[in-house]
């Protein structure tokens, strides 16, 4: 009897701590995001992969849940670096999602940091922090924290507004410029790619989950989706863009929100079934 117990003793204190959590509610795993002061910006580089449209319907569908239902974000298209390759025009989705919470940079890039500058800088002066949801390159952010500085020039931004980035190639086609000033000038996080399961972040890039609407109960989310996935299979591989296979399948990519994901401290989220399954409902 005694060395059951130690048995057991030992397997407790050696077993995972995600092994026991409720993963209906899946409580995030550390505070990095402040809901009562700070901003997410949502940055969605749209060239040329179709990814990010996914990204879109996936953000618009975790903001939709009581717990995430006040936080304070805005969405921004176009926020490319140095990539060849055509733009994928994503305007009626960023308004189907986000209503007029959004910009575009690829319209007007220089309107764009302005705005979106003015956005940050009423956060940064209620002692807010800035978090970006990187899901692209960092040219539109360097330009972003310059312009901040510019006019605010007593704001130490290394500790105030942090960058989340993903992906290795989305580091390679941001100028070598932008990347080494936003790693110099703010808090940069480089986390695991949300490509892939198993890595510490969530995987979301499944090319046999087709089931998605089952899983939905707003209407308004099921109209966000379906249209992220007439988008996304208009333009995937066209005119020479990248060809995103999980989508070619009929399946789902939205490994952008992984770094969403991780602001909120949702990295224990394993792939997209158990994301659906959590916040495909609301709550």
């Amino acid at each position: 009897m005694k060395q059951l117990l130690l048995f057991f003793t030992i397997s407790v204190i050696l077993t995972p701590i995600h092994a026991f959590e409720d993963t209906e509610h899946c409580a995030p795993t550390e505070t990095r995001f402040n809901i009562e002061k700070d901003l997410l910006l949502a940055q969605f580089d749209c060239k040329t992969d179709v990814d990010d449209l996914h990204s879109i319907a996936a953000f618009a569908t975790l903001v939709s849940n009581v717990p995430f239902s006040k936080i304070n974000y805005h969405a921004v298209a176009g926020t490319y670096g140095i990539q060849e390759g055509l733009y994928v025009p994503a305007n009626a989705l960023f308004q189907e999602a986000f209503g007029d919470n959004w910009t575009d940079a690829h319209k007007d890039f220089t309107a764009a940091v302005n705005k979106v500058s003015d956005i940050a800088i009423k956060t940064l002066v209620a002692g807010g922090n800035i978090w970006i949801a990187e899901a692209g390159q960092s040219d539109f952010s360097a330009a972003l924290i310059k312009a901040i500085k510019t006019k605010i020039p007593s704001f130490a931004s290394s500790d105030k507004i942090h960058i989340v980035q993903h992906s290795n190639w989305n580091e390679k086609v941001t100028s070598a410029e932008s990347l080494a000033f936003v790693k110099k000038n703010i808090s940069y996080h480089k986390i695991a790619d949300g490509n892939a399961e198993g890595n510490g972040t969530p995987g979301f890039r499944s090319p046999d989950f087709t089931n998605w609407k089952m899983h939905l109960k707003s209407s308004q989310l099921i109209a966000v989706w379906q249209l992220a996935i007439t988008l996304g299979n208009q333009y995937n591989g066209k005119n020479e863009r990248y060809n995103n296979e999980a989508i070619a399948a009929g399946g789902l990519d939205f490994s952008d929100l992984s770094e969403t994901c991780w602001i909120l401290g949702l990295e224990n989220i394993k792939d997209t079934a158990e994301f659906f399954k959590l916040y495909g409902a609301g709550n």
